[in-house]
């Protein structure tokens, strides 16, 4: 009966907690997925690239979410139990309140488990391989860098600035600015200015044609040359934008942060030895495998709700009161963690929480349950 019990409880929790993640996850992406359209707007990339780019940071949404719809889940299936009369059934049946506390804590376990295997492994391999996907990704939408009375600088020492575009499609008052051998194909200098009367896209969208303009070279001497035409075209399809090419500290793979923390990685990207960062490698750190730790916590002060009885005046607003305390403690951890990396003393610290305090709520659900049996 016992194992039925147990099977209905966590079937229970699962239905709330992915219904409460994939709801939360789908708003939070489809914001953040609003916020990144600037990479086909500003930068220039494909809707394919900008699609494959959101699509793969979900795994970093759904690890912000968890702990919180943990904690939601939990309330809301105990309150759900509650309000059927399943709990007083349970408790009739003769089975002790703290075989639940076990269960839910057990849960939590597992998901802790999840949590771990996404920071660790997930989140990272997939955030590195969006980012890798923006580096190897070439400009595709050319009328992103022609924009009226502003200077586009989205390709990297190449800037470019229009006066205006009439009604049909015609850019005037065209300037260019090569830093990088960007047009080396027109220019073929280091360094080049280009100025033109007017210009359009050409029909298959790669090709910038120019009319009425002059190239002004400079050549490796210092001399500036200065070349006239009447019409020239820029392929700037195979242009890439200076969307940040290189993996950020949350995408670096762990092992790899790891090898950083024991001086064995110093010559990596995102792995120095300074101590700014080094005190960003342990944040990161803490974060991975930190911030999982307190879900066990979070899941024992749910079950204060379990000690709760009808006829007492507070009843109904302990599910408030639990579930706020459960928020707080996501929240200070949030905060504490980004201190945690100062130096190893605040790092310990930081791990003694969850694992210092989960025992002392553990042993106050015991007591509370003995003197609940007493009364």
């Amino acid at each position: 009966m016992k194992k039925t019990i147990y099977k209905y409880f966590f079937y229970e929790f699962v239905i709330y907690f992915t219904v409460t993640l994939f709801a939360l996850a789908a708003v939070v992406w489809t914001v953040q997925a609003v916020n990144y359209l600037d990479l086909v707007t500003e930068d220039g990339h494909a809707f394919i690239t900008y699609f494959y780019y959101s699509l793969l940071t979900l795994s970093k949404v759904l690890t912000k979410l968890i702990p919180f719809c943990f904690l939601t889940a939990i309330i809301l299936t105990i309150i759900k139990f509650e309000r059927d009369n399943e709990l007083i059934v349970l408790w009739t049946s003769g089975l002790n309140k703290i075989h639940i506390v076990n269960l839910i804590f057990r849960i939590s376990v597992l998901v802790m488990l999840l949590q771990l295997l996404l920071t660790n492994i997930f989140n990272p391999t997939l955030l590195n391989f969006s980012r890798t996907l923006l580096k190897n990704s070439q400009l595709q939408f050319i009328p992103s860098l022609l924009k009226e009375k502003q200077f586009n600088d989205a390709v990297e020492n190449l800037t470019i600035f229009i006066e205006k575009k009439d009604e049909n499609q015609i850019y005037k008052n065209i300037f260019i600015r090569d830093d990088g051998k960007i047009l080396s194909k027109i220019a073929g200098s280091s360094s080049s200015t280009i100025f033109a009367k007017s210009g359009h896209i050409s029909e298959d969208k790669k090709n910038l044609i120019l009319y009425n303009g002059n190239i002004q070279k400079l050549n490796e001497d210092g001399d500036v040359n200065i070349i006239q035409f009447q019409k020239t075209t820029l392929n700037l399809s195979g242009i890439s934008t200076k969307s940040i090419s290189e993996p950020k500290m949350q995408e670096t793979p762990t092992v790899q942060i790891l090898r950083c923390l024991t001086h064995n990685n110093i010559v990596r990207h995102n792995c120095s030895d300074t101590k700014k960062s080094m005190m960003d490698t342990k944040i990161e750190i803490n974060k991975r495998f930190g911030m999982p730790m307190y879900i066990p916590l979070i899941s024992l002060i749910s079950c204060f709700l379990l000690t709760s009885r009808k006829d007492k005046k507070m009843f109904y607003l302990n599910k408030y009161i639990y579930f706020f305390v459960g928020v707080l403690i996501l929240i200070l951890a949030e905060i504490i963690v980004r201190y945690s990396g100062i130096s190893w003393n605040h790092t310990i610290i930081y791990y003694l929480l969850p694992i210092g305090t989960a025992p002392l709520f553990y042993l106050a659900l015991i007591r509370a349950f003995k003197y609940e049996n007493l009364s």
